[in-house]
């Protein structure tokens, strides 16, 4: 046990000096974590041994897989359903078009311009297709746009666009057998009663039992989770439904969801996102940067090219229209798992998986940054009404901290 509290305290010591560098370059902390998580890795294996971070420990394995699995389902839980009904041609065209676009540009960079074999461009094409919905929620929540409809349609046009790596990850490269048909058969039903079975259970226990729906929810992540690896499938796929799923119950109690997101960003997804940093390997980006240059130009330009003329379809305005597409070419999140679920399963290796995973990231800030300089469309800002603060410990229910 003493290793493994040491191992865990060097993790979390990286994660805090991320949170603070994060912090003073105002910048995502999930984007500085993969950094550092590069860097760790890099010095680890260069003046220690090769593997000496411990990124291959079981423990740590899978308390990186669960931060993925809870960072999908809150991604999922964070779209409003009236979004997606009151501007439903908006965010299906643009985000089918932001998911085809670039999965098809850069399965074909990956594939004429690279020479990868096949399976190995088409993971390409879905790491490159995502649209990174931490980002872009948290550019959101910082402007204010995420209260206007404006952002509400980018939102839920990078839910769709996700939506599409999701189902494209699973349908090209889970094994399809007799399994398969239990997982499906299985999820369904269990995703189709979810909303009453959490309803039933928060009537009869929520408020006066310690954290009963996120003991629920956990339950069910893992459940399918464990259902989708026995089924040859990655456990994140059942989660981002989950979360779509449960998204009105999200919208109604977000101090629930707040503490939820505690959990998950304060523990689980350092491990996630150090550890995927970790397995970059440094020296190949460096050996041969015109593959990661094609790679980003690749992804950055089939996004532009793809959705500047769709999106002039519903915003005529010139900066709107920019930083609508700005936003739909970043990538963090989906990336780096379409890119890790390739390299575990054997589909790229890991000099592929890294300038995968450099690319994401330089998708995150290049774009994030030209937008916000830029094209920030400050005459939307006037939609933005002050909302009412929260007294201190409620969650909109009158229930307080300790509840539940």
């Amino acid at each position: 046990m003493t290793d493994a509290f040491a191992l865990a305290a060097v993790w979390l010591s990286l994660a805090v000096l991320a949170t603070a560098l994060a912090s003073h370059l105002r910048i995502s902390v999930a984007l500085v974590e993969i950094c550092v998580g590069i860097v760790a890795g890099f010095v680890a294996d260069r003046w220690l041994a090769p593997g000496a971070l411990g990124a291959g420990v079981d423990w740590l394995r899978f308390l990186a897989s669960a931060g993925a699995v809870m960072l999908t389902f809150l991604a999922g839980a964070e779209l409003e359903p009236a979004v997606l009904r009151a501007k439903w041609k908006e965010v299906s065209v643009v985000g089918l078009v932001g998911f085809l676009a670039p999965f098809l540009g850069c399965a074909a960079v990956a594939r004429y311009a690279l020479g990868w074999d096949p399976r190995a461009s088409l993971l390409a094409g879905v790491a490159l297709s995502t649209t990174s919905m931490a980002v872009v929620y948290a550019v959101m929540l910082e402007t204010g746009l995420n209260r206007t409809t404006f952002g509400k349609g980018i939102l839920g046009a990078c839910f769709v666009n996700d939506l599409g790596t999701v189902i494209a990850l699973g349908l090209i490269f889970a094994p399809f057998t007799w399994r398969t048909g239990v997982f499906l058969a299985v999820s369904t039903v269990a995703l189709s009663s979810l909303p009453l079975m959490t309803k039933w259970i928060t009537r009869l226990y929520a408020f006066r039992t310690a954290a009963v729906r996120t003991k629920w929810v956990l339950l069910v992540l893992f459940g399918l989770g464990a259902l989708a690896l026995w089924s040859g499938s990655e456990a994140v796929l059942p989660a981002y439904i989950a979360g779509m799923v449960l998204a009105g119950a999200a919208a109604r109690d977000q101090f629930w969801v707040r503490r939820l997101r505690t959990l998950t960003v304060g523990l689980l997804t350092p491990f996630y996102f150090i550890r995927a940093g970790s397995l970059v390997a440094v020296s190949a980006v460096v050996s041969a940067p015109l593959v990661f240059l094609l790679l980003l130009g690749g992804k950055v330009g089939s996004k532009i090219f793809g959705l500047f003329p769709v999106i002039g379809r519903f915003r005529k305005e010139r900066r709107e229209r920019w930083y609508y597409t700005l936003l739909m070419s970043t990538g963090l999140t989906f990336g780096t798992i379409s890119a890790l679920y390739g390299l575990t399963h054997g589909i790229v290796s890991r000099e592929q998986y890294s300038f995968l995973v450099a690319v994401v990231i330089a998708s995150a800030v290049v774009p994030t940054l030209i937008a916000g300089i830029a094209f920030l469309p400050h005459h939307l800002l006037v939609e933005v009404v002050s909302e009412p603060a929260a007294r201190p410990g409620e969650n909109g229910s009158g229930a307080t901290l300790g509840d539940e």
